[in-house]
């Protein structure tokens, strides 16, 4: 194998705890300490985008993970037990859900088993873009709406586990929505797997009795077969849910749209009304006031001075105007965006009770109908109540206006302007409206003043917008409603399940609330049934924590898990520490438990392989094992150092091919366990390779290299010191000849040129990106970082 080859180098101002290599694209996303999630290109390390620590999702970052498309990047908060969603191309959340537990873990898998079921469902259009209407973009944020599609994704399977404390385990369906509690396990998740045919679920555990007692850390081989059973309606199921959520969230941002769209501005009648009442001293109400304006043309002197010096005629103008273009943009937002959201939510649940009606198919994965029905009765309530708000919408805008035009005419009169002959004419039909107009919102309503501060509530908009568990205000007037009546007076018809509820004290909010809480209820079982049908099938009690180990903060904890797609084996990387030597253990397992595997587990060590210049007694020098990563199917990435490490040595990354393992040979000798002992006990029993490592090294000098993220699919590594901030990328399947002239060229070529370096490695950057559409960020604080470990 060639040499590898260095490309970046940096030093960050933060400390990194986890990195994550993209599965698709150079781009390596870390989490520091301070909470923050960065984005870097592996040319020279250049900083993608940022996104900072946020209160309202969380500060503290515990695992990262990447959709197998590389556009979705994942992350856990422990803070908050939160997980995000975020676009590849920039720092925005897409998508976030709550958990239960503290995160410790999570694997982002795709399933790469093939049937004809499958594969005609693949490559099949999506019927609900041939029968529903495209959804519409969001305004001023169209990008938004496209990136929301994005949480779809593949049609292909892929599913988020994630594990955490106490034993939680879950998975994510298109790492959106849960179709898997798992239950049973103990100990605290260090490490987990699904394979690639949903057979199996490998789980790390960390079990610890009490804080002064060494942690036990434990293999769990999980049978998930009921997955692997019924994958392709489990594929089915799993899409319908993914659209659900994606149009819940759809909802979602189109209601915040419509909520933008109001302006406190509509506000400032009620309020100049309620100061009118406190601070007038005639016992006659506001209505009265009003009413006397409209049939006599005359206005008390108080009424005159709220209205040419509070309200004036150029601010009662603007305010009418207001209130047109507002509720003019909250009526197209109802009818564009929140029915059409709602009408395709009906499509897929009831696509969805009808998988739920199949039972020999969707029964034995939990669907359930009525479940379904409840969830699609309460997206018709929802519907409801936005049609509810488009009438009141519609009946406030034709009242306003007449209301508007009369009083804009009686305070041009007061102040004794020329008013216009087509302003001047006003009907009994207008002057019967505006008084029904006056005696329906301008009537006193002390209760009001204690919910909301005020006497008034002619705005009748904005209520139906706030984010309150309170009820509406002032709800809508169905006395009189033929409807209404012929509902009372018919106990069977009122009580069809065709009709669906109506809450007439419930604000759109409150309403949408319900209608997520009952479709996120509906979806609920299929992840209780599924997860217990997962059951134990293999438990190893493999080592014992040192209570002396090293007080370095630890970025990755081995046990780390590997899943070959191509055999469905399942490898366990561990480290035991043995006569102040760190060996490799690699345990194999089958994802098909009912399958044998040979040579289960093997025991590695590195003897010498530093050249003499290096390293002059390098034949008494063994190597520990301070990090190890599956670069891919059959090669392991390391990080050694000297057993009996001095002054001046130097660290190695290394590339371990599993061939240079397993032979032939060890078909014959396997390990007998026995359960009653822990694996670290029983270590004398398996085999142990010496390994010597040809030119598949480098020597990674002037750095106390600790840690390794390595991608196999790009050929890139990352390395990681000690002190968690000084990092190095390297391309490893590339010829290392000549680096140093190439470096030594480039430097002459920029003195020459005048410029300094850092702005040719930048321009470099920019022609070196590989699939990255993202707009890079500035990156000041990181040249601030000059010296690099001893």
């Amino acid at each position: 194998m060639p040499a590898f080859r260095q490309v970046g180098e940096k030093q960050l101002p933060q400390e990194i705890v986890f990195m994550a290599w993209s599965p698709k694209r150079d781009l390596i996303a870390l989490a520091n300490r301070a909470g923050e999630v960065l984005l870097h290109r592996l040319a020279n390390f250049q900083r993608v985008w940022s996104l900072p620590p946020n209160e309202n999702t969380g500060k503290e970052v515990t695992a990262l993970a990447w959709r197998p498309d590389g556009k979705i990047l994942a992350f856990g908060l422990t803070d908050t037990k939160r997980i995000i969603l975020c676009d590849v191309e920039k720092p925005e959340s897409l998508h976030s859900f709550s958990v239960d537990s503290s995160i410790t873990y999570m694997h982002w898998m795709e399933v790469t088993e093939e049937s004809t079921v499958l594969t005609s469902f693949y490559n099949a259009e999506d019927e609900s873009n041939l029968l529903l209407p495209k959804l519409p973009a969001l305004p001023k944020n169209e990008e938004k709406s496209d990136e929301i599609m994005k949480l779809l994704g593949d049609v292909r399977l892929n599913a988020l586990v994630l594990g955490g404390s106490s034993g939680f385990i879950e998975i994510y369906a298109y790492g959106m929505f849960k179709i898997a509690t798992v239950t049973g396990v103990a100990g605290s998740c260090r490490g987990l797997c699904l394979s690639s045919d949903l057979k199996s679920l490998s789980v790390i555990t960390e079990i610890q009795d009490s804080s002064d007692s060494a942690a036990e850390i434990t293999y769990f081989q999980l049978d998930t077969s009921l997955l692997s059973s019924y994958l392709p309606e489990v594929t089915r199921m799993a899409r319908k849910f993914t659209h659900i959520s994606t149009l819940l969230q759809y909802i979602k941002l189109s209601l915040a749209c419509m909520c933008e769209a109001w302006e406190e501005i509509l506000m400032q009648m009620d309020s100049r009304l309620t100061k009118f009442v406190q601070e007038k001293n005639t016992t006659t109400s506001v209505q009265d006031e009003f009413m006397q304006l409209l049939l006599w043309g005359k206005a008390s002197l108080e009424l005159q001075a709220l209205l040419m010096n509070q309200l004036t005629v150029k601010g009662l103008k603007k305010l009418g105007q207001s209130i047109e273009s507002s509720y003019s943009s909250i009526q197209k937002l109802v009818i564009s965006h929140l029915q059409s959201g709602s009408e395709a939510l009906l499509y897929h649940l009831s696509e969805l009770k009808g998988m739920a009606l199949w039972k020999q198919k969707y029964e034995s994965l939990g669907l359930d109908a009525s479940g379904i029905e409840e969830a699609i009765t309460a997206v018709g309530s929802f519907i409801l109540k936005a049609n509810e708000l488009l009438q009141v919408i519609d009946s406030s805008m034709k009242n306003f206006k007449a209301f508007f035009r009369w009083l804009y005419v009686a305070m041009l009169r007061m102040s004794e302007d020329h008013v216009l002959p087509e302003l001047n004419k006003m009907t009994q039909k207008d002057i019967t409206f505006v008084a029904d107009f006056l005696t329906e919102h301008f009537n006193e309503a002390p209760e009001l003043y204690n919910r909301k501060g005020k006497y008034f509530n002619v705005e009748r908009v904005g209520q139906y917008l706030k984010d309150e568990d309170d009820d509406l205000v002032s709800p809508p007037n169905t006395e009189g409603n033929q409807w209404f009546n012929f509902l009372k007076d018919s106990t069977h018809i009122k009580e069809s399940p065709l009709l669906f509820p109506y809450y007439p004290e419930k604000s759109l909010h409150f309403v949408k609330r319900q209608m997520e809480e009952v479709i996120d209820q509906c979806l609920q079982k299929p992840a209780d049934i599924i997860g217990k049908s997962v059951h134990q099938a293999v438990c190893v009690s493999l080592y014992k924590t040192s209570q002396s180990e090293d007080s370095t903060p630890q970025l990755f904890k081995l046990p780390f898990l590997w899943n070959d797609k191509t055999s469905n084996i399942h490898y366990v990387l561990f480290t035991i520490l043995e006569n102040s030597v760190s060996k490799i253990y690699i345990l194999r397992r089958h994802t098909d438990t009912s399958r044998s595997v040979s040579n289960g587990i093997l025991a590695v060590e590195f003897g010498s392989f530093l050249n003499n210049s290096i390293n002059d007694s390098s034949d008494s020098r063994c190597y520990s094992c301070l990090d190890a990563h599956f670069y891919d199917d059959e090669t392991v990435t390391v990080v050694l150092k000297e057993s009996v490490e001095q002054e001046g040595k130097e660290r190695v990354l290394a590339q371990l091919p599993l061939s240079s393992i397993y032979t032939d040979e060890d078909q014959d000798r396997e390990l007998i366990w026995d359960s009653t002992k822990r694996l670290d006990e029983q270590r004398g029993e398996i085999l142990t390779r010496t390994v010597f490592l040809e030119n598949q090294w480098r020597v990674l000098e002037n750095m106390k290299a600790q840690y390794v993220s390595v991608n196999g699919i790009r050929k890139v590594s990352c390395v990681l010191s000690s002190n968690l901030r000084h990092v190095r990328v390297f391309e490893m399947d590339v010829e290392d000849d000549g680096e140093v002239e190439e470096e030594e060229e480039e430097e002459a070529t920029q003195i020459a040129a005048g410029e300094p370096s850092e702005i040719n490695q930048s321009a470099d950057n920019q022609d070196n990106v590989c699939g990255a559409s993202a707009e890079e960020l500035p990156d000041e604080t990181e040249e601030h970082e000059s010296s690099l470990d001893p």
